[in-house]
This record gives structure tokens, C-alpha cells and sequence, in this order.
């Protein structure tokens, strides 16, 4: 084995070592989250600890069809950045980057210039992520 293919199965084991990290699934809250714009709605149901979420996402297209897939990603201080990966209704698999940025127990969806990093999708750095007009406001669905 020569010392490329070593290394690189050794980035592979650590990535996958990394990804495969038992996250105490007991100590996530489950939360979910319904918003509206217009004639378009969305549900939001995640599962959250202090550093990480993921869940499920939809948005329903007045008349139109939906996206529906899944959502991960961290938390760090109010904001939850991540990404969507999703069929875009009922087509292909899509994935963008998703921002929500928590304040006074709602979520406010970002919005912002995306660009691609390795092949992925994400928000240009440097660049500021908007939330003020917001295409959705997230409010959480009380039990």
C-alpha cells in the first residue's frame, strides 16, 4: 500500500468514525414548527440538543406540490445552520443550505447568496446571511 492510499484510508476511517459519533439520542428535545407565507406553508420537526438538530422538513406550494425531506446541522448561540436535503416536489434530490436564526421562541428562515464548497451547497462566507423578511417565521406547535 503505497503512502497515498494509506493516507487516504485513514481520512476515510476518521471521517467515518467522526460521522458515526453516538450522540445520546435521549438528551434531544423534539420540537415541531408550523409557518405560513402567503398560500405556501411549511412544518419543521426537529430534534435539538444544545449543539446539533436534525428532523424533517416540508413546504407545501399553494396548488403546486411540496419539497419534503430531512435537516441536520449545529447550533452555535441563537442560530441553527445546516442544510435541506430534499425531493423537490416529487422530482429530484436536491440539498441547500438552511439557516434559522431563533429568536423569541420562534425561527426566523435566512436567507443569502449560495455558492459551493467540495461540490456541496452553502452560504457565501463573508457575506451576510438576511432574516429579516423572512420567507418563514417558524412558531412551535404546542402538545
Amino acid at each position: 500500500m503505497n503512502i497515498k492510499s494509506l493516507s487516504f484510508f485513514l481520512l476515510l476511517v476518521i471521517a467515518i468514525t467522526s460521522c458515526n459519533s453516538k450522540d445520546d439520542k435521549s438528551k434531544y428535545n423534539h420540537m415541531v414548527y408550523h409557518a405560513v407565507n402567503n398560500k405556501d406553508t411549511a412544518i419543521l420537526a426537529i430534534n435539538i440538543n444544545d449543539k446539533r438538530f436534525y428532523g424533517r422538513y416540508e413546504v407545501f406550494y399553494n396548488k403546486i406540490g411540496k419539497d419534503s425531506g430531512d435537516v441536520r446541522g449545529d447550533i452555535k448561540g441563537d442560530t441553527l445552520r445546516g442544510d435541506f436535503h430534499f425531493i423537490s416536489n416529487g422530482g429530484s434530490w436536491k440539498r441547500i443550505p438552511l439557516a434559522l436564526l431563533k429568536k423569541e421562541n420562534k425561527l426566523y428562515l435566512g436567507s443569502g447568496i449560495i455558492t459551493t464548497y467540495f461540490n456541496l451547497p452553502c452560504f457565501m462566507p463573508g457575506t451576510p446571511i438576511e432574516y429579516h423578511n423572512s420567507k418563514f417565521v417558524f412558531e412551535e406547535i404546542k402538545k
